[in-house]
């Protein structure tokens, strides 16, 4: 998505987004739907009081774009650009969400 349409997407408010997401997880396998709804509920609730309206909308529009990009399968390849930005715990956290989403698909490349 181009810069001038990422600032021109009208954002969800965020309990509508919180929602909507859990809906969406309604059709996968009971394991992926426990672990999705678990990061999505710790990432909101950890994010629920936050003041500053920067980071506010900088959180509901990467779950929205996330949240509304299509993919072919069980996800897509992160931007290289995003991960360049992410925090190391950021990137802990993700590696930790990745492996424990290929326990649960019985991958055994961990």
């Amino acid at each position: 998505m181009s810069n001038v349409a990422r600032q021109s997407q009208v954002l969800m408010a965020p309990l509508k987004l919180y929602r909507e997401i859990l809906r969406s997880h309604r059709m996968l396998p009971a394991a992926m739907r426990a672990l999705g709804d678990d990061y999505v509920k710790a990432e909101f609730k950890r994010h629920k009081s936050i003041d500053n309206p920067a980071h506010i909308v900088g959180f509901v529009s990467q779950w929205q774009t996330s949240f509304n990009t299509p993919t072919d399968g069980w996800g897509k390849k992160m931007d290289a650009e995003l991960l360049e930005k992410m925090s190391d715990e950021q990137l802990g956290q993700l590696y930790e969400l990745r492996t424990e989403v290929k326990k649960s698909l019985g991958d055994k490349d961990k």
